[in-house]
């Protein structure tokens, strides 16, 4: 397994990452990372689908949200690694696991990079349309990318400053609107805001419950992103508090951030209102409290989040590469790092992928692109079961080597990690029969590429075996040959 990443000393090129990152980066990246932006701009069709019941498909991935997190964390904290959960399914489950899993989490990060470019492309364009939309992508790609080549530092800094606008946002969101909902907000009448809108138009459940599930599918891959601050953790000053204190404020951050805003919104507005899904759910809600240019507020707040992903994403990408490439799967220059610990060779090689992706993206957008997005966009459930069978295995390798190591546990161990793990499976066979959403094609497309991945850590492991087996064999008879000869 990785281990903690010792801090490289100054001006010594390739020896390592370094602990760049303060407190205050991990805290911001910890509570950012749940709020992407598909929070702002994918609860609408959620809402539509589900009703006010769009509350308990949020509850329910935010659950297992936060037991899939509680796994990773105890394993995090046992032994932090610059590769997070592929590095411990490595150690738990084989290297195969750590390479499927490490390979197809990079995979789905700069297909990220270029859908997240695009979604900021546009916006930009829209404000400045002198300048072209793939100007716009090319533009915030490559500031970024030098952002993230400098040093984990200034990653870091970027997004304490992207990530606390968009705290600070839901935050006087959610305060507003609650008092707006209470009757309560000075200047603003509306007649439509009220805890009616719970039971109303239809009921808590208009459209039955199994408009639940179908919620499940449409809003659990805007929670991925929550496992990137036990990754950023391993460059930080002290790994071990990192990961515990993420892990332990996971509950209160989803509550607050993903339940709370939608609350509001399905409390302010009536889910069956025509600018629910033509304005935008939260730009609905603004503009029900009479916020003037609620649509801009909002395109600026969603571009913040596009250039946090974008800013996180290229990060996440680069820090797994450089984890394949510690371990052996991956070409070894992704391990190399320069004299401010930063994997240039990792950076560059996620940035031409994901320049690439962008380019698929305006090119063949309903072909290549939508295959690409498609075959990585069941990836979070399987990283979700990774973690599920990698600490089913870790908790009993961490009590025999280093019990004291175990400073958070998962509760209930192990029921609760096999309950975890027949949910994620559960969500996955549900996928398979949506085919209104695109469910079974990205399930399949998915499991593909997985499979590919697969065939290809299987094989290599065997040919490494083979190779070792036949040295040893070579080792056997030269020493036979030394004894027959003395």
């Amino acid at each position: 397994m990785t281990a903690q990443p010792t801090p490289a000393k100054a001006g010594e090129p390739g020896s390592g990452l370094q602990a760049g990152l303060k407190n205050r980066h991990l805290s911001m990246i910890a509570i950012g990372g749940v709020i992407g932006a598909g929070l702002f701009v994918g609860s609408s069709s959620g809402i539509a689908t589900a009703g006010p019941g769009i509350l308990l498909s949020y509850a329910l991935v935010g659950t297992l949200v936060v037991l899939v997190m509680r796994m990773l964390g105890e394993m995090s904290a046992a032994n932090p690694a610059s590769g997070s959960f592929s590095a411990h399914a490595d150690r738990a489950l084989g290297r195969w696991a750590g390479f499927t899993i490490g390979w197809l989490y990079w995979f789905f990060w700069v297909v990220v990079l270029a859908v997240e470019a695009t979604a900021g492309a546009k916006i930009l364009a829209g404000w400045v349309p002198a300048v072209p939309q793939w100007g716009w992508a090319l533009l915030v790609m490559v500031v970024l990318t030098a952002t993230n080549l400098v040093s984990v530092g200034s990653y870091g800094e970027f997004e304490f400053w992207f990530a606390g606008i968009k705290v600070v946002a839901i935050g006087v969101f959610i305060v507003v609107g609650a008092l707006a909902v209470l009757g309560v907000l000075p200047g603003v009448d509306d007649d439509r805001a009220g805890l009616s809108n719970l039971t109303g138009h239809g009921g808590f459940l208009p459209n039955g419950p199994g408009a639940i599930l179908t919620g499940v599918l449409l809003v659990v891959f805007s929670f991925m992103g929550s496992e990137i601050a036990t990754l950023a953790a391993g460059e930080s000053e002290d790994p071990r508090r990192a990961v515990t204190k993420s892990t332990n404020s996971i509950i209160w951050r989803i509550a607050v951030f993903y339940l709370g805003s939608v609350f509001v919104v399905v409390t302010l507005v009536p889910w069956d209102d025509e600018s629910v899904t033509e304005k935008g759910s939260y730009v609905a809600a603004l503009d029900s409290l009479g916020i003037a240019h609620a649509g801009q507020i909002m395109d600026f707040i969603v571009l913040t989040s596009v250039l946090s992903c974008l800013n996180s994403g290229l990060y996440t990408a680069s820090r797994m590469a450089f984890s394949l490439g510690e371990r052996g799967d991956a070409p070894k220059a992704f391990a190399r790092t320069t004299s401010r610990g930063v994997p240039m060779a990792a950076i560059v090689a996620s940035v031409v992928f994901g320049f690439l992706a962008v380019f698929f993206n305006y090119e063949f957008p309903d072909s290549v692109f939508l295959f690409l997005v498609n075959s990585s966009g069941a990836v979070a459930l399987f990283v979700w079961l990774v973690i599920c069978f990698s600490q089913l295995r870790m908790r009993r390798i961490i009590r025999a080597e280093a019990p004291e190591k175990l400073v958070v546990k998962m509760w209930l161990y192990p029921y609760l990690t096999w309950a975890t793990a027949a949910l994620i499976v559960l969500v996955l066979g549900y996928m398979l029969t949506d085919t209104e959403h695109d469910g079974r094609v990205t399930v399949l497309l998915s499991l593909l590429v997985a499979a590919v991945v697969l065939v290809v850590a299987v094989v290599r492991e065997r040919a490494a075996g083979g190779r070792a087996s036949a040295g040893a064999g070579a080792g056997a008879v030269e020493a036979r040959d030394g004894i027959r000869t003395g």
